[in-house]
């Protein structure tokens, strides 16, 4: 069984020792968690269904997007779950399942339960195509999913005048005790001969950014996570802070920049205000164009 690894074999795995340092750190900070992120007071649940021309892209929460390219429907990472193991979700799906309109294509970033939820699968319309890591198709298979295509870092594939790349992330896997990292992870990018989308996944700050950078000139849009990094000495490895969220945005040279992988479930210690506030916070200090920061209420869409 083949196992896979970050780029320069970073680990992210920790010892027993570390949870425990984690447990103890945890139980001294006191965090406000009645402050979420708002949902959309101006959906455009209609105007989404019917649209088959125009480029848009919808926060539903955490890291799904419903991202509409070249007349094709994309859902990245569906997860509508109310729960993530002990923790409530903390705020509602941006748009409910029944609203969405039929998905051309899912992509998989990696099997964690917070990006992999196959009952949210079972819920969605139409019969999607599936771009998944490498070592995971057989899983999908199982579940009697059989539209699955499985990629390895750099691989590409083509489906209605997209090329679906799967690019490299700092991550890892695991769905059960004896599955650790025997799938991959990574990010995905969208790319027509009009525009260059990046979805990054679940990922750490790691130089793969650059190497992104160097074969893809030109990103119009990149979606990148900026929660779950606290405390950043047991997080780093695998969750980008903000601020270096904002370091690998200047490095793609991404003209717009999406947060996303905050406020939906707690994770880790840090909560959705908080990333937010340093991501703004970084983004003021590095003296970046207010207008190129897109950062999206629950349900908002841009078109």
């Amino acid at each position: 069984m083949k196992i896979y690894s970050n780029l320069d074999n970073v680990k992210s795995s920790k010892t027993f020792k570390d949870l425990r340092k984690w447990q103890r750190e945890r139980r001294k900070k006191v965090k406000d968690l009645s402050i979420n992120i708002d949902q959309c007071p101006s959906k455009k649940v209609s105007e989404i269904r019917e649209n088959r021309s125009k480029t848009s892209y919808t926060w539903i929460g955490h890291s799904t997007f419903l991202i509409q390219i070249n007349g094709i429907n994309i859902l990245t990472d569906p997860v509508w779950a109310k729960r993530m193991g002990m923790e409530k979700r903390l705020t509602e799906p941006g748009i409910s399942l029944a609203e969405l309109p039929e998905i051309d294509v899912v992509v998989i970033s990696h099997g964690h339960y917070d990006h992999l939820d196959f009952p949210t699968l079972k819920g969605l319309k139409g019969n999607p195509q599936f771009f998944v890591p490498a070592g995971m198709k057989s899983l999908f298979n199982k579940k009697g999913y059989q539209k699955v295509q499985e990629l390895n870092w750099w691989e590409s594939v083509e489906l209605g005048g997209i090329y679906f790349h799967f690019v490299p992330a700092q991550h890892w896997t695991r769905r059960s005790l004896k599955d650790m990292n025997t799938s991959h992870w990574g990010g995905w990018i969208f790319q027509t001969t009009a525009e260059t989308l990046y979805f990054v996944g679940d990922t750490g700050y790691f130089r793969g950014f650059k190497q992104i950078a160097e074969r893809f000139k030109t990103i119009d849009t990149v979606f990148m996570p900026i929660g779950a990094f606290e405390p950043e000495w047991f997080m780093a490895p695998a969750h980008i802070s903000p601020e270096d969220s904002v370091k690998a945005y200047t490095e793609l040279k991404a003209k717009y920049f999406v947060p996303m992988h905050y406020g939906t479930y707690r994770l880790a210690d840090d909560t959705g205000p908080e990333a937010l506030n340093r991501l703004l916070c970084e983004w003021e200090k590095q003296q970046l164009p207010k207008e190129q920061l897109k950062v999206l209420l629950l349900g908002e869409t841009v078109i």
